[in-house]
């Protein structure tokens, strides 16, 4: 069988500086390329690459999901060591608390934020 592998993801959005500004700060990747349109981020400690593309047509997810409305493809889910700091660098690097947290998960395990461009991700404890 051929060798493969998953070696990026690339997440659209309207503008790519608050995105990739967004995980840069909050995942600690370097931007290795930036062409206003495009970029991709690098984590210097190895794994998947995340590039950032500007699509005309982006439309902000609705969170929670709601039928009918633009919902989100995909989300990260991102291991921290503390949550409370974590979530003050997601917002101090442009992204938000969601307003909604999932009533059924440990607000003092996992929380919810939005990138810039909307993008819902998990920020949570390792359980054990």
């Amino acid at each position: 069988m051929a060798d493969r592998r998953l070696v990026s993801v690339t997440l659209d959005c309207a503008e790519v500086g608050p995105v990739a500004g967004f995980y840069e700060q909050l995942l600690g990747m370097e931007r290795v390329a930036d062409d206003g349109d495009w970029a991709q981020l690098r984590d210097p400690r190895g794994g998947v690459t995340l590039n950032v593309q500007a699509e005309a047509g982006y439309e902000v997810p609705v969170w929670p999901e709601v039928a009918g409305e633009q919902a989100k493809m995909l989300h990260f889910e991102v291991l921290v060591d503390d949550l409370e700091a974590a979530v003050a660098v997601a917002v101090a690097a442009g992204g938000t608390e969601a307003p909604w947290q999932p009533p059924d998960r440990d607000q003092a395990r996992i929380r919810i934020v939005l990138d810039p461009a909307g993008h819902p991700l998990c920020l949570f404890l390792d359980g054990e």
